[in-house]
């Protein structure tokens, strides 16, 4: 038993060193800064998406007050001729 716990113990380094050699290797830096550049990327396309969502909320709540202007002047005048 006690063999078998040292021996999964040095896989598990082994393993671990050869995985540490592994992410840090050219391929690996070139394939972590293709996906920074992407989610980079995917930000500014939400960042525009949000930009232009803004824009049309406040269109639509500036036509929202109009009209609640409107009826509420239309409404004073019906008063005003009862």
């Amino acid at each position: 038993m006690n063999r078998k716990v040292w021996g999964i113990f040095a896989l598990g380094t082994l393993f671990g060193l050869e995985g540490i050699k592994l992410l840090s290797s050219k391929d690996a830096k070139k394939l972590y800064t293709n996906c920074t550049a992407g989610v980079l990327r995917m930000k500014d396309s939400v960042l525009d998406q949000v930009t232009v969502l803004r824009e049309n909320c406040s269109d639509i709540y500036a036509e929202a007050k109009v009209i609640n202007e409107e009826r509420a002047a239309k409404a004073a005048e019906n008063e005003s001729e009862d």
